[in-house]
């Protein structure tokens, strides 16, 4: 049944059925991840479910990506265990109930500081990250989602496997589970093959009484997924500038990594989709679920990229798949908890098997022989730095920055002057390439100040004066020039290369006089 609508967006169609289905497909899929999510930092299951279930509904309804999924991330608990760490240091004795208020609080400040990142309009800066991070970025995650489910072929608790019995169960189930979500497609795409498969698997296990892991074998003696609605939380330390010292640096990294992994996400759903997020306001809302998961219960998170890929490849396009997760998440959490807890693992495990598979970009291997040398060591490097060290932010922000410093390095040998003498005896230095930090010292270079006539043209017609190095080197030439009586004229300078120029108090001497045609140039330009 198709509507031509959307609750919340009246431009987009909307197949409702499709929807639901890919909703409660990755409401399934959200439990399990949520649970051991949770358990890394050593919070309770419903700490991180509940996060799941705040993140998911604010984010649907509120962000700035249709069809994309947040919840509890790995990344985000991971930070709560250098917190945790500092906090029994600094407070001996430090109760778990006390610790999850200190957490609590460091995820709302998060969400303030997402909020803002949001206002001030920061989502923009995610066009920096180039293509090769990406790629790698994205292979990484393929990689850390795969290597998580091999614990569940694990005795609980060791590094043993399981029996050759539990074993064969476990590997049968699980490929089965893939052959129908890869198979399925190719009969009908009318209900998500995740879905069945989920539901085939399960029937298998509980029709026949087959003894094999369960979601309820995952957690801890003792713990279990049944709750209510989360409860409001206020956050009980003590108000002091010793606390906020204390908990800010988690809070800054907990939304920086946060943002990062959220708008590389919208990005890549956008590529899938064929369609535009709007960064900004996925920065706002990832920031305002954040907050009200720290005031219920919950243990903040952002993006998820493989429950969003499980509902972009479902079909999904629309805010009503992340509710519909959402409200099925805590109808699980309130009524079904005993029928979830007995879902086969295989039917997760395999599922989450092939999201990595679909994740990965294979793509990126044609690329090796056709590709700058440079790009495919940042695309390597990123990939190994995100699947070795499970660090999203890290290994972005070293992608960016060694992509950044190939790219200057490039530049500053492509800065060029092309020399003559007019009539008048009067010498042109005529400047290709962009004078920055990276070419001054090849820029110095170009100038015979000696021998040179005893005026000179520096043009910049097909140059540009970027930055504070470059301003210093054109003060440089420029004074060594006036030490040996010759003068010199820049030319052809842009508005905002004068701007630069004057707001340095540059001792200089422009020349204004413009060629006409270089100005109409520059207005066509802008």
């Amino acid at each position: 049944m198709k509507k031509y609508f959307n609750l919340f967006d009246f431009s987009q169609e909307v197949d409702y059925k499709t929807e639901i289905l890919s909703g409660l497909t990755v409401a399934l899929a959200l439990i399990p991840e949520a649970v051991a999510f949770a358990l890394i930092p050593g919070f309770s299951p419903l700490t991180g479910l509940y996060a799941a279930f705040i993140l998911a509904l604010i984010t649907s309804i509120f962000g700035g990506r249709p069809g994309m999924i947040s919840g509890a991330t790995g990344a985000v608990a991971v930070i709560f265990v250098g917190l945790i760490l500092e906090l029994k240091t600094a407070f001996p004795g430090i109760t778990p109930d006390a610790i999850l208020h200190y957490v609590f609080a460091t995820v709302i400040i998060a969400g303030v500081i997402q909020i803002s990142a949001g206002i001030l309009r920061l989502g923009k800066f995610i066009r920096l990250v180039p293509h090769p991070v990406m790629f790698g970025f994205v292979n990484g995650l393929a990689i850390i989602i795969f290597m998580a489910q091999f614990p569940n072929f694990y005795q609980k608790g060791t590094e043993n496997l399981l029996g050759t019995t539990p074993f064969l169960i476990m590997l049968g189930l699980t490929l089965l589970t893939m052959l129908i979500i890869w198979g399925l497609p190719k009969l009908t795409k009318a209900i998500p093959s995740s879905l069945v498969a989920i539901v085939v698997i399960s029937g298998i296990v509980i029709g026949f009484g087959i003894d094999t892991l369960t979601v309820a074998d995952t957690m801890r003696e003792g713990q279990t997924i049944k709750g209510g609605f989360p409860p409001l939380t206020i956050p009980n330390i003590p108000l002091t500038l010793e606390t906020l010292r204390l908990i800010l640096p988690y809070a800054v990294i907990v939304a920086v990594v946060g943002l990062i992994e959220s708008l590389l996400t919208l990005n890549i759903i956008d590529e899938i989709t064929g369609t535009r997020g709007r960064g900004n306001k996925e920065c706002v809302a990832q920031g305002t679920a954040n907050i009200l998961s720290g005031f219920l219960s919950g243990m903040g998170g952002c993006a998820m990229i493989g429950q969003s890929l499980i509902n972009t490849s479902s079909g999904a396009r629309a805010r009503l798949s992340g509710i519909t997760a959402a409200i099925m998440l805590l109808v699980f959490i309130m009524f079904g908890s005993d029928l979830i807890e007995k879902l086969p693992m295989a039917a997760l495990v395999g599922l989450m098997f092939m999201v990595a598979i679909g994740t990965f970009e294979w793509a990126s291997f044609r690329t090796f022989n056709k590709m700058p040398k440079s790009d495919i060591f940042v695309m390597v490097l990123v990939t190994l730095v995100t699947a070795v060290l499970h660090n999203l932010a890290l290994a972005v922000i070293v992608g960016v920055i060694i992509a950044a410093l190939v790219f200057a390095w490039d530049n500053a040998k492509r800065i060029r002057a092309r020399k003559r003498i007019d009539e008048d005896g009067i010498k042109h230095y005529e400047i290709y390439g962009p004078l920055f930090f990276g070419s001054v010292s090849v820029f110095n270079e170009k100038f015979d100040v000696l021998n040179d006539p005893d005026e000179v043209i520096i043009d910049f017609a097909e140059s540009r004066v970027v930055d504070m190095s470059a301003i210093e080197a054109l003060n440089k030439i420029t004074e060594r020039y006036h030490k040996v009586g010759k003068k010199v004229h820049l030319q052809h300078l842009s508005k905002d290369c004068r701007a630069l120029l004057q707001n340095a108090d540059a001792i200089i001497d422009v020349n204004v006089v413009e060629d006409p045609k270089y100005k109409m140039a520059v207005d066509i330009i802008r």
